[in-house]
């Protein structure tokens, strides 16, 4: 692969910097790859070789690429941190693949910063990005330097349409604005050309590998502007799974420049939604709903899917259903919670988990045997696929043709 030709331009009132990525040998088309923001940040927004690098190397590795060659300068702090986490990715989930050559050139002078520290974090709107805002609150002084300033917001990540992405921006800029927080919206297609791709493999190429260096790339485009971003975590420290967003990734995608954060992983999402519980600008403006298409002005959180209903126990055995402005539903019946509920993978698994001793706690046992029932169904199905898998991959099919003598 080579990541060439990085400049910047100004196009229909929005700073933007590309590059020409060239595939070199996975046979994958020649991409235009870019990151923009509004021209209110235009001298925020940097033709940074470190984004770019992060932007692609994940997926270089992942397809097969023998190297990545980035003609600009890269901070060798960031090489070698990348290097490390390459590896991580690579045995977690790729077999222990050959991970690319980095080719690049090592920026050797280190001029001081030019600016005052200044720290962001990405504010996507959900409990997470919701938590690690009321913790940062919580922990520093305005005057500090760790104090959050700045929030990015990404489209071309969770979603693909601009109308949705719309709602979005205008829910999360009200949120931040209640709490004095500037929000910067970034547009990128740093991962659109794998996205229906990933969909059909349930965003395992997204969530196992490359989510950490994509965010931590468009951090880095902002090098100019901010010391320090915090990306929220997903897994708490008492579930440390191999994931793409991770203790262990996350802060070796720091440059010299930019110290990229990973943060609040010694909460749960339970524990995290207890922190929200009175504090009135997430009760108000949380987003955590999916089903982007269904968006519309001033509701994003459809309150029927399964990570609404979730949301939703989580917020009712906490005391705050009820003040949530951000959901219009505030019973949870049996029906909704067995229509909804659905156990995906190790994450959901442990979600539900949390919330059955505190329905006990609240008398809804009716609720707690729905989710005995569904743990029970995934379990089930999950020894069903793993042994599906070991099949394929080892016997080569020879217990499904068995199977279908047998019947």
């Amino acid at each position: 692969m080579r990541i060439e030709n990085l400049r910047s331009e100004i196009k229909d009132g929005r700073a933007r910097v590309l590059g020409t990525v060239i595939w070199e040998n996975c046979g994958r088309a020649q991409e235009e790859l870019y990151f923009e923001t509004d021209e209110a940040f235009v001298g925020d927004l940097t033709c940074n070789a470190d984004a770019f690098l992060l932007a692609r190397a994940i997926p270089a590795m992942h397809y097969g690429e023998e190297r990545v060659f980035v003609d600009g300068e890269v901070c060798p702090e960031l090489k070698k941190g990348l290097i490390t986490s390459m590896s991580f990715i690579s045995h977690w989930f790729l077999k222990d693949r050959r991970l690319p050559a980095i080719q690049t050139k090592l920026k050797s002078v280190l001029p001081g910063r030019q600016r005052p520290e200044r720290a962001g974090f990405f504010f996507s709107g959900g409990v997470d990005s919701f938590a690690t805002l009321r913790a940062n609150r919580l922990n520093y002084p305005p005057e500090h330097p760790l104090y959050f300033k700045d929030g990015i917001i990404a489209y071309g990540l969770e979603m693909t349409s601009t109308e949705a992405f719309g709602h979005v921006l205008a829910t999360v800029s009200k949120a931040a604005a209640a709490v004095g927080v500037t929000l910067i919206p970034v547009y990128t297609n740093i991962y659109l050309p794998f996205w229906e791709e990933d969909e059909h493999k349930h965003f395992s190429f997204w969530e196992d590998e490359f989510m950490g260096a994509a965010l931590a790339s468009l951090a880095h485009v902002f090098a100019n502007r901010l010391s320090d971003v915090s990306i929220s975590a997903t897994f708490s420290i008492t579930i440390p799974v191999p994931f793409g967003t991770h203790p262990l990734l996350d802060p070796n995608f720091s440059s010299t420049d930019l110290r990229i954060r990973h943060e609040e992983f010694l909460h749960t999402r339970l524990s995290k939604t207890k922190m929200l519980a009175d504090w009135q600008p997430a009760l108000h403006y949380m987003r955590v709903c999916n089903k982007f298409r269904s968006y519309k002005d001033g509701v994003v959180n459809c309150c029927d899917c399964e990570k609404c209903v979730r949301t939703m126990l989580e917020l009712m055995v906490s005391g705050s259903l009820e003040k949530a402005d951000a959901f219009d539903k505030k019973e949870i019946s049996e029906e909704l919670l067995m229509k909804h509920a659905k156990i995906k993978g190790r994450y959901t698994e442990l979600s539900y988990k949390e919330l059955m001793a505190p329905l006990s706690g609240i008398g809804r046992h009716d609720l707690v045997g729905v989710i005995k029932k569904k743990l029970t169904d995934y379990k089930r199905e999950n020894w069903i696929a793993k042994l599906r898998d070991f099949d394929g991959e080892h016997l080569n099919g020879s217990l499904v043709r068995m199977k279908r003598l047998i019947s």
